[in-house]
């Protein structure tokens, strides 16, 4: 039995329109390790964090990469990974962005925010490895891995991904509208 067309659009439409929600708005710490930013980039990451305080307060961090100028590898992680680990506090609900964690989509991002929020933790932090990826304290620590995209994206490229997901997830949460 064929299905219309117009009858798939209708479903779809109606699985990505949410009730809007009551969350509990735990504030979100962004830390990328990289080196220093385009000014576009910069001005992007800047516009959602105001869009973001609408529905929560959101801080931008930035770790630079290689902080020790190692030139061994494993050296340069260990010293990311130790700056990431000094900047998460113990009740912080932990998400490393990994090129090999879960595949979220867009609705799947805005329920971990609201089961987040849920959670009694104090603050949300999403964790932007550098160019060699994450270090092992934060690999134990973190509560989740979720990768953004298939593709690797270098960490200027992930950083922004990621402020307009949490920008839509909090618009599905409240039954907003984005782009429609």
């Amino acid at each position: 039995m064929a299905i219309s067309l117009s009858l798939c659009s209708n479903i779809l439409r109606q699985r990505q329109r949410h009730t809007p929600e009551s969350v509990r708005p735990v504030p979100i710490r962004i830390l990328t390790v990289g080196k220093k930013r385009s000014r576009g980039v910069q001005l992007i990451v800047d516009e959602y964090i105001e869009k973001l305080k609408y529905y929560c307060s959101a801080d931008d961090i930035q770790i630079r990469s290689n902080p020790k100028n190692a030139r061994d590898v494993k050296a340069q992680v260990e010293n990311e990974d130790t700056a990431v680990m000094g900047l998460i506090r113990p009740d912080d609900w932990v998400v490393m962005l990994d090129e090999h964690g879960l595949d979220l989509g867009s609705i799947q991002m805005a329920e971990l925010l609201r089961d987040v929020g849920n959670t009694g933790a104090a603050r949300l932090s999403f964790c932007i490895g550098g160019p060699y990826g994450h270090g092992e304290q934060l690999r134990k620590r973190a509560n989740i891995s979720i990768k953004l995209s298939s593709m690797v994206l270098n960490h200027q490229i992930a950083l922004l991904v990621l402020m307009e997901q949490l920008y839509r997830a909090w618009t599905i949460l409240k039954g907003q509208k984005y782009h429609h």
